[in-house]
């Protein structure tokens, strides 16, 4: 990321969606995304390009896959300033896209439809095979086509996804709960006056020890993957394995930090 800052080349960082992908809750992937951003602009970076993986994990609703990444903007576009600016860039998930053909066209269309709300400078086109071969000139023609098609019925006015209030009351509460995640690995900086969230050490730890967690990684050797998460109300949660219910990040975070402690 230095290199690029040193040399005024944008950079993209996509390690949100790398969460998302190994299906952790959207509270994970949305302090990620501001990690992310975060480190970029502490190392000089002045355009920062910031991709918004839709359809991630595949259980997602599309009104909860919107909050998502409505936190995400809000967290990340906080951290504009003179020196820093980003610009969104949407995509469809790959492991959402449908083995079926026409269905997966059906699918492309409408993740970008959809994903137009979000206003983006940048629109990244996956090819609607890619869940069953790597795309050729052709099939990649194809799908920008596609995407095209969506894209002009949505430049007309769409609606304000803010407006809508389960929309609005998500964005706050993952911003909210990616606030608690990033408490949380501030709190195990042990000093010496390195910032946490820039400091390899600490973000390393908060992997380890479950901070920053995904059932996915469980027997990868760098975090637990203890944590249990499923779709609840179209959105992505840490769940309570006992009940099946939604933990939170309050309570989640106090489990770690209890046996951090201990």
């Amino acid at each position: 990321i230095r290199w690029y800052a040193e040399r005024d080349i944008p950079v993209e960082v996509n390690d949100s969606h790398q969460w998302s992908l190994r299906n952790a809750h959207d509270a994970v992937a949305v302090a990620a995304a501001y990690i992310a951003a975060y480190n970029a602009k502490a190392l000089g970076v002045k355009i920062y390009v910031s991709q918004y993986m839709l359809n991630t994990p595949p259980g997602t609703a599309a009104a909860m896959d919107i909050a998502k990444m409505l936190a995400k903007i809000e967290l990340i576009e906080g951290l504009h300033d003179a020196g820093f600016t980003s610009f969104r860039e949407v995509r469809t998930g790959l492991r959402s896209m449908p083995a079926d053909m026409n269905r997966a066209k059906g699918h492309l269309a409408a993740s970008v439809a959809f994903g137009a709300a979000l206003a983006p400078q940048i629109v990244h086109v996956v090819a609607y095979c890619e869940a069953m071969r790597a795309a050729g000139a052709e099939e990649i023609i194809e799908s920008c086509r596609i995407a095209r098609g969506a894209i002009d019925l949505a430049l007309g006015e769409l609606p304000d996804p803010a407006g809508d209030e389960r929309v609005a009351v998500r964005t706050k509460r993952l911003v909210d709960e990616a606030g608690r995640i990033i408490a949380a690995i501030r709190g195990l900086s042990r000093g010496g006056g390195a910032d946490p969230l820039t400091d390899p050490a600490t973000l390393s730890r908060a992997v380890r020890e479950g901070i920053l967690d995904a059932p996915d990684l469980a027997g990868s050797g760098v975090a637990p993957g203890r944590v249990v998460t499923a779709p609840v109300d179209g959105g992505y949660e840490a769940i309570d394995p006992a009940t099946g219910e939604a933990l939170g990040e309050e309570a989640r975070l106090r489990s770690i930090i209890g046996e951090i402690e201990s």
